[in-house]
């Protein structure tokens, strides 16, 4: 799903013998854009935001425009919260860990923390797929997508391709670099090709039948069509309402359909109370045998009866499990 946490690779210093970028009082004193700061670490834009809001880090400056600026400093302390998580930790563990505690988490790592480390793939080629967006080139936008779908997993491409390509759109539009046409179009295309991608997983899907969809409030698709793609690639049927479907419609297809779950997306820019409240609301109607999933960077945690899914993998691994039932 949309703005969901991504699993993160591990990331490092491309120079074993270069000095932190925190060490100088200038590199202390400079500040990062949220997009560069994504870039220094491989943590997507999506990501850092979840956990700023979760976890009270990282916590950005506001410039007088009101864009996000981060101190330098805070990059070597993502790459090692990028390490802990590439060797199985959770968020919740170590995002905000202290110091000690982080350290801990790493001790007996298999590689030191300077050691060079491969690029995270889904960010690449992002400069042309980027390229592409800003002349609304239709061709070439699709040329690569297809070929970045040719050589990935169903969960690969929606990971490592579409939802950083996504979130450098949006952040792109916050800053001023390209304008609310340019995100429009990325969706449309893109969500023209998820459907075309899912369609044959579909038909050949046998195992039990999710819904999926967004709440009354919540205009963002592309999430819950990411998150279609890797519930059908897993084998399961899908059945996706699209966005602002009213509750009691989906309750009334849940038990009409026998559908085993319900997923339901929530974007940063309806996080809070109405949907926590709607969520809520969801579940007490829902009956009791129906899965409640939700997920996105605004998706409420700590919800009776409701799954909080925080990343595409997760989400994958939950889809194959009930696909074998």
């Amino acid at each position: 799903m949309h703005g969901v946490c991504q699993r993160i690779e591990e990331v490092g210093s491309a120079d074993h013998n270069r000095r932190p970028v925190s060490d100088s009082p200038a590199a202390r004193g400079a500040r990062l854009s949220i997009g560069a700061l994504s870039r220094a670490t491989g943590i997507p834009v999506e990501t850092l935001r979840t956990w700023e809001l979760r976890y009270g880090f990282p916590v950005p400056e506001r410039k007088p425009s009101g864009h996000r600026v981060y101190p330098v400093a805070v990059v070597a302390r993502l790459r090692r919260v990028a390490q802990a998580l590439a060797r199985g930790h959770r968020a919740g563990e170590v995002v905000g860990a202290s110091e000690e505690a982080l350290a801990e988490l790493l001790k007996g790592a298999s590689h030191a923390e300077n050691e060079p480390v491969p690029a995270p793939v889904g960010l690449l080629d992002l400069p042309e797929l980027m390229e592409a967006v800003e002349a609304f080139d239709s061709l070439r936008l699709m040329r690569i997508l297809l070929a970045d779908w040719a050589r990935f997993s169903p969960l690969d491409f929606v990971d490592k391709r579409v939802a950083p390509l996504v979130a450098e759109v949006g952040l792109a539009w916050e800053e001023g670099r390209l304008e609310v046409s340019h995100e429009h179009f990325l969706s449309e295309r893109v969500t023209d090709l998820l459907r075309s991608l899912r369609l044959p997983f579909e038909e050949r899907a046998r195992g039990p039948l999710v819904i999926l969809a967004t709440l009354p409030g919540e205009s963002h698709g592309l999430g819950v069509q990411m998150a279609a793609l890797i519930v059908a690639s897993s084998g399961c049927r899908v059945l996706l309402l699209g966005t602002e479907m009213p509750s009691a419609e989906i309750v009334a297809l849940a038990r009409d359909s026998g559908a085993a779950a319900v997923a339901i997306s929530v974007s940063i820019a309806t996080r809070g109370a109405r949907s926590a409240a709607q969520l809520r609301s969801l579940r007490e109607k829902l009956p009791r045998r129906v899965e409640l999933l939700v997920g996105g960077a605004g998706a409420p945690e700590g919800r009776a009866g409701v799954q909080n899914v925080q990343d595409v993998r997760t989400l994958e691994s939950w889809a194959r499990a009930l696909s074998a039932r």
